[in-house]
This record gives structure tokens, sequence and C-alpha cells, in this order.
């Protein structure tokens, strides 16, 4: 196993005006099991890496091409139409709310790096897939999917930590500023994953291993995994991951399969809900207190005070994202509820019946993307709204809870 680190000589040195293939860019060679991998790096924002990547395809040296990307990110790339057939009603259900936000946030950043720049984010990496695929060439997608890198970065985070990236998201589906200088720096030095999380949640080492040292093992895993008939494979990444995919190409003795099962795990939550059970006899050893010390009156005033502190706040929050009446109603309804069990989550109630009642068209995904940019847009298209009505209808629910547990608690002691 072998790694050449190299960077092409001009033809000022070598006395010849051969042209380069791969354009001056950063790339390394590591020749293993038989295979020769060229991995060349790319800066996503970079019209030379878009050139350097179809050159490289175009040489004719290579009989694969592997790319930074997972199906979804090409789907999303390659089909502008894929947010038509999403079933909003089906992310609710699977609890996948928080998933589509940070894929719609992703995009979103995306749209305002190509509007700043004129340069489509990850056009390099679209290249290689079409034109490989135009040549009849192998494509090899060694990426880990974005939902899962995002939720063991999530799990690596603690609770401040997740609310701050949580906080970031909502700030990047809204914002339209400029991306700044330091985003588009690490752009340029490759991933744009690490610049988009850069702006959720900055400087932090968890974020760092889910996002980059985690994926350089992951995809080194996935070329040895693919390794067979193709002599020369040809893997486009972002520069930043060069140094580490090299280094675990070149080293790692694993079995790719059970590096890949690893990489790809996600902590279980408990079987048993703690939190809903310390929550829910809190709750109910409440009610059964104020009942057996201060009679009906107490026990009944205290079950009121927390039905209107947690159900008002939620409605309340369904009703500023534009809710239907219904909607508004089953917010109410769910939110004193909530603690009790996260199957009866109010902002999922709620956000499930506004999109039963009122049901997105394929108009309203295909204008999402530029919906989300504009503060009105949210309230005017129906699956924007649908995900305002989950996020604010459990942001309200949250602080009645907290609201209405610290007013039965100052009955209880005072």
């Amino acid at each position: 196993m072998t790694i050449d680190d190299t960077t092409p000589p001009s033809p000022a040195e070598t006395g010849t005006v051969a042209a380069d293939p791969l354009h001056g860019q950063p790339h390394q060679v590591v020749e293993r099991d038989g295979v020769r991998y060229t991995l060349l790096g790319t800066a996503h924002v970079s019209r030379a890496s878009v050139d350097a990547v179809r050159a490289a395809v175009a040489s004719g040296a290579y009989d694969a091409v592997a790319v930074e990307l997972d199906p979804g990110r090409l789907q999303s790339m390659t089909d502008p139409d894929v947010l038509a057939r999403m079933d909003i009603v089906r992310v609710l259900r699977e609890g996948k709310t928080h998933l589509f936000a940070a894929n719609l946030a992703l995009s979103a950043y995306q749209r305002r790096l190509a509007e700043q720049l004129d340069v489509e984010p990850g056009a390099e990496l679209k290249a290689a897939v079409l034109d490989a695929r135009e040549r009849g060439l192998p494509v090899q997608l060694i990426d880990r999917e974005v939902g899962l890198t995002f939720r063991r970065a999530m799990q690596r985070l603690g609770w401040w930590g997740r609310a701050k990236t949580g906080a970031g998201i909502l700030v990047a589906m809204f914002g339209d500023e400029e991306v700044g200088d330091e985003e588009i720096e690490k752009l340029k030095q490759g991933d744009m994953l690490e610049a988009s999380f850069g702006e959720f949640a900055s400087h932090s080492p968890a974020l760092y291993e889910s996002v980059i040292a985690e994926r350089d093992r992951y995809m080194a895993a996935r070329l040895r995994q693919e390794a067979g008939a193709p002599r020369s494979v040809l893997a486009v990444v972002g520069a930043g991951h060069l140094p580490g995919l090299a280094r675990h190409l070149a080293a790692d003795t694993g079995a790719p399969a059970e590096i890949l099962g690893e990489l790809e795990s996600v902590k279980e939550k408990s079987r048993f809900p703690w939190m809903e059970a310390i929550i829910a006899t809190f709750l109910l050893g409440g009610f059964a207190w104020g009942f057996w010390q201060g009679g009906v009156d107490v026990g009944s005033d205290l079950i009121v005070q927390w039905v209107l502190a947690t159900g008002v706040l939620g409605a309340l929050g369904c009703a500023i994202a534009g809710g239907h009446p219904l909607s508004i109603l089953a917010a109410f309804i769910a939110s004193p509820l909530t603690p009790l069990h996260p199957a009866l989550a109010s902002g999922t109630v709620s956000a499930l019946v506004e999109a039963s009642l009122r049901k997105p068209t394929y108009a309203d995904f295909m204008a999402l993307r530029d919906d989300v940019q504009h503060l009105k847009g949210w309230w005017r298209n129906r699956v924007a709204r649908t995900l305002l009505n989950f996020f604010l209808t459990s942001l309200g629910t949250a602080i009645g809870v907290w609201t209405g547990g610290l007013r039965m608690l100052g009955k209880l002691i005072g």
C-alpha cells in the first residue's frame, strides 16, 4: 500500500507543454489491493474544480469514478422535482421533521451561495457523475447519508449544543444575508457539510468528529468495499478530506463492512422513557397530593391551571404559525398530555392536522426553496407553514410545561 502525495509539476519544471489532466488541483494517489486510487481534492465553489474534474473523467485514464455524495444528495442535485414527491404527513408520522428541516436549511444555504458566488455548490461532484455516466463508467457514491451524519453529530452534543444547532438551522432557513468569508474559505478547502454545520455550531470538536473525521474513514471503507473489476479509480472529494481519506485508505485493516456498520450505527434511545416517567410522576403525584391535602377544590384548580398553562401556550404557538382552527384546537388538547407520552407530542399532532386539512400542493413543494428565504413565504407556503406549526406549537407547549410545573410546585410547597 502506497501513498503518493503529488502536486503536478509545472510545464517550466518539466520542459514540456503537456496539459495537466488534473489542472493543478491537489491530489493524492493510493495503491492498494491492486487498485490505483487517484483522490482529487476539489473546492465546492470553484469553476477550476469543475474543469479539473471534467478533464480527468475525459482523459480515459480511469475505469470508475467515485464521488463525495450519497444517493439523497445526488438526487437533490439532479432531480429538481424531488421535493414535489415528498410526503410531508409521512415525515411527521415517522418523527423526521428535524431531519427534513436540516436538509431544507442546507438547501437554503446552498441557494444563497449560488446566488452570491454565481457557482452552483457541488457543481464539480454533479459534473463527475454526469460525465462518468455519459462515458459509461461506473459511479460509486461513497459518502454517508446526511441524515445519519446529522443524527450522530447531535448525539455527540449536549443539550446546549443541540439547542444552538437547532436555533442555527432555523436561522439558516430564514436568513438571506451573504455567506461570510470564513464559511467560503471552508468551502474552498472543500467540505459543504463542514461549512454548513459551521453556521449552526462553531468550534465544536464533537461536530468535527462526526462531520469530517468519521466521513474520511467512512469514504475510505466505501472505496475498499467497491474494489473489484475497476483497477484505476478517480475519487472526487473536498480538498479538506484528502489527508484523512488517503491515510485511512492506505492503513485501515478492518473489514469494510464492519467499519461501515460502526459508522452507520445510531444509539438507540432508552427503551424506558425516563424523562416522561419523571414528569408524569410529578404531575399525577401533584394532582393526587392536591386532592388529598386540599380536597376537590385544590386538586381541580391544579388540573385547570396545568391545562390552561400548557394548552393556551401550545395553541398560541399554533395560531402564530397560521394554523387552521382545528389545528389550534388539536394543539390545545394535546399540549397538556404531551409530557405524559411522546406519541402525544403537541407539535406533531397539530402539524398532522394542519397537513391533513390544508394538503400541500405540487406548487408548494416546487416553491419551497424560494419561499423559506422570505418571512412571508413561511405563512404562504403550506409545507413551510406545517413546519412552522410543528416548531412553534412545540415551543409554546415547552414554555407551558415549565410555567405550569413551576406554578404547581409553588402551590404544593406554598
